[in-house]
C-alpha cells in the first residue's frame, strides 16, 4: 500500500474510526493513539493479507486492541487503572453498524456540552471529528493557531475532569444544545464548500459529511432550524459542479454555468425549507436558506432578486449581528442599488479589527472599486486579500482579477 492509498484511506475512515474509538476506550488522548496505530497496522498487514471486506470495523477492533495495549502498559500509572481493570475484562464488543454511524453525533454532542465554552466546542469539534488542522480551525473562526491550540487542550482536560458523558442527550436537553451543533455542522460544511487553505477549492467528502449528519439531526430533532440548515447546505452544495472548472480553478456565481447545477438537490433543498417555513419565525439558517433559495430559482445572475436579499440579509443581521453577515449585506446593497453603495457600507466595517485579517473583505472591496472604475483602491485591495488568502484557487482567482486592472 502506497502513500497515497493510505491518505486516501485515512481521508475517508478516520473520523469514523476516531469517533467510536473515543466511546469505546473512554479518552480522545487514548483514541487518536489508537487509530493513529490501528492505520499503521493497516499499511503494514493489508497488502500482505488483502483489503478486509470491512475495513472501517477492522479499523475499530484493531485501534480498541492497540487502546488496550497502551492501557496495560500504563497500568502502573494511577490515572490509567480503573480503565485498565475495565477493558481488561471486557469481551470484544460487536460493532453494531448503527452505532457506528450515531457515534460521530454522539461526538458532537459531547464537544457541544454546556459545560464547555462556546468557542472551545467549535473548535474541539471541528479538530477532532473532522481532522482539521489547528491553523483551518483557526481560520474558520477567525482566530490564532495558537488560541485555539490551547483552547483544544482545555477543553480536552474539562471533558476528562467532568466526566461529561459520550451520548446523545435525552429529548428534554436537545433544545438547549442544538444552537452549537448547528454552527459546528455548518462549519463542518463551510470548510468542504470553500477550505480554508491548500490546493483545492471544495472537499466534497467533508460538504458530504457535514450533509449527512445534518440529515440524522433532521431524524433526531425535526426543528425548523434543523431542517433549515439542511436545505442551506443542500442549495449550496446543488453548485458544486460549477463552483471551478476543469483546471480546479473558481469560477463566481456571476460566471457559473447554472445548467451545471444539480437540480434534485435543489429541489430537495427547497422543500426542506418550505418545511422550515411552516414554523415561524425564521430563524438565522432559515434565513440563510431563504437567500440561498432565491439565488437557486434566478434563471441568470443578472436576473437575481437582489433586493429580495438585501433585506434578508437586512433581517438575518438583526438577529446575528456579525461582520461576516454585514459584509454580504453590503456585497447585496451593491449588486441592488450600485457598487458606491456597497463601499459605503464596507468603509464602516473598517472598525472591526477581525474582519480586517479576513481576506474576502478585502476582495470585495477590490471587486466594487473594479466596477465603479477606480482600479487604484482596487489595486491595492486585490494586493492585501492576496497577502492574507490561504486558498490556492482563490489566490489564483485574485491574482487573475488583479492583472486586468487597467494601469
Amino acid at each position: 500500500m502506497n502513500t497515497e492509498s493510505l491518505d486516501l484511506l485515512y481521508q475517508q475512515y478516520s473520523r469514523q474510526v476516531l469517533s467510536t474509538l473515543i466511546r469505546l476506550l473512554g479518552e480522545f488522548e487514548l483514541a487518536e493513539e489508537a487509530m493513529q496505530d490501528a492505520f499503521y497496522a493497516a499499511m503494514q498487514q493489508w497488502p500482505v493479507d488483502g483489503w478486509p471486506e470491512h475495513p472501517v470495523a477492522w479499523l475499530i477492533t484493531t485501534g480498541r486492541r492497540k487502546g488496550i495495549d497502551q492501557i496495560r502498559r500504563r497500568q502502573t500509572a494511577r490515572r490509567y487503572a480503573d480503565e485498565q481493570l475495565h477493558l481488561q475484562d471486557e469481551a470484544e464488543p460487536e460493532l453494531d453498524p448503527t452505532a457506528i454511524q450515531d457515534d460521530q453525533l454522539r461526538l458532537i454532542f459531547t464537544c457541544c456540552h454546556p459545560a464547555l465554552s462556546a468557542d472551545a466546542r467549535l473548535a474541539l469539534t471541528l479538530r477532532e471529528l473532522c481532522g482539521l488542522t489547528t491553523e483551518q480551525v483557526a481560520a474558520a473562526l477567525l482566530q490564532k493557531p495558537t488560541t485555539l491550540a490551547q483552547r483544544i487542550v482545555r477543553a480536552k482536560q474539562k471533558i476528562k475532569a467532568a466526566a461529561i458523558p459520550y451520548e446523545i442527550p435525552h429529548a428534554n436537553e436537545l433544545p438547549a444544545r442544538l444552537q452549537s451543533v448547528l454552527q459546528v455542522i455548518y462549519l463542518i460544511y463551510n470548510e468542504g464548500y470553500s477550505s480554508t487553505s491548500g490546493t483545492q477549492l471544495l472537499n466534497i467528502q467533508l460538504a458530504d459529511e457535514a450533509i449527512r449528519l445534518g440529515r440524522q439531526l433532521a431524524l433526531l430533532l425535526p426543528e425548523p432550524e434543523v431542517h433549515a440548515l439542511l436545505a442551506l447546505m443542500l442549495l449550496q452544495h446543488a453548485r458544486q459542479h460549477a463552483r471551478q472548472n476543469a483546471n480546479g480553478d473558481l469560477v463566481t456565481l456571476e460566471q457559473q454555468d447554472r445548467t451545471l447545477w444539480l437540480r434534485p438537490m435543489l429541489d430537495e433543498g427547497l422543500q426542506w425549507l418550505a418545511l422550515a417555513l411552516t414554523k415561524p419565525p425564521a430563524g438565522v439558517y432559515t434565513l440563510q436558506a431563504a437567500i440561498a433559495a432565491v439565488h437557486s430559482n434566478a434563471t441568470s445572475y443578472d436576473e437575481t432578486d437582489w433586493q429580495q436579499i438585501q433585506g434578508l440579509y437586512q433581517l438575518l443581521y438583526q438577529q446575528w449581528p456579525s461582520p461576516v453577515v454585514a459584509l454580504n449585506r453590503a456585497v447585496a446593497t451593491a449588486m441592488h442599488q450600485g457598487p458606491e453603495a456597497g463601499l459605503q457600507e464596507l468603509d464602516a466595517l473598517s472598525s472591526h479589527k477581525a474582519i480586517q485579517n479576513y481576506h474576502l473583505f478585502h476582495a470585495a472591496k477590490a471587486d466594487l472599486y473594479r466596477r465603479s472604475g477606480q482600479f487604484q483602491p482596487a489595486r491595492i485591495a486585490y494586493q492585501r486579500a492576496l497577502a492574507l488568502v490561504q486558498q490556492e484557487p482563490e489566490r489564483r482567482f485574485l491574482q487573475q482579477r488583479l492583472a486586468t486592472l487597467p494601469n
